[in-house]
């Protein structure tokens, strides 16, 4: 079970370069050191793209943190992404599935502290620790779209049949009563 839930926000070419990488990897920015060293294996991550305002897909972090040199993503003029974590790709949506985070932020616990019309303010820096509600949120929205109408969420037991399976076994307890002899005194 994950323990934390991040959003990583970037750059249109950054998430281009992490996409054809296969999301194998995720570089994170130097002044986020203290977040980043929170980041475990299994925890879930959501792809942001800063400049499009759009959710694009998810991952699971597949390891910690750990330092590398390699310049793998563009650096815009700040300390660049020393701190890597393996990723185990999750949904990634096509880019005409990219969710508009105009229209589904708003209803997001993450942004309720600032006014609706600045709701963006909230995703400014590199990396975001998100309600678990929240991820669940957009990462259900993602699979609608990725797997189409028909997809189901795995722990979704729809109503008719909750109430079937309850009554079902009430039946069964009422018939097991009726069997029973009564007891004489």
């Amino acid at each position: 079970m994950p323990s934390n839930f991040w959003m990583m926000v970037s750059n249109e070419e950054n998430y281009r370069i992490t996409k054809d990488r296969g999301f194998n990897l995720l570089g994170l920015k130097a002044q986020h050191r203290r977040k980043v060293q929170r980041i475990t294996e299994g925890d879930r991550v959501l792809l942001y793209v800063s400049h499009m305002r759009k959710f694009v897909a998810t991952a699971t972090a597949m390891s910690s943190y750990f330092e590398a040199e390699e310049p793998i993503w563009v650096n815009e003029g700040s300390s660049g992404f020393p701190y890597h974590i393996k990723l185990k790709p999750g949904v990634i949506l096509e880019d005409d599935q990219f969710i508009d985070a105009n229209i589904l932020a708003p209803r997001l616990e993450y942004v309720k502290r600032w006014n609706p019309e600045d709701w963006y303010m909230a995703f400014q820096g590199n990396l975001h620790l998100l309600p678990k509600n929240d991820f669940i949120l957009i990462e259900e929205e993602m699979k609608k779209l990725h797997f189409g109408k028909e997809y189901v969420p795995a722990d979704f037991t729809p109503a008719r049949t909750r109430q079937r399976q309850r009554s079902g076994s009430r039946r069964k307890k009422t018939a097991q009563n009726q069997a029973e002899p009564a007891a004489t005194s």
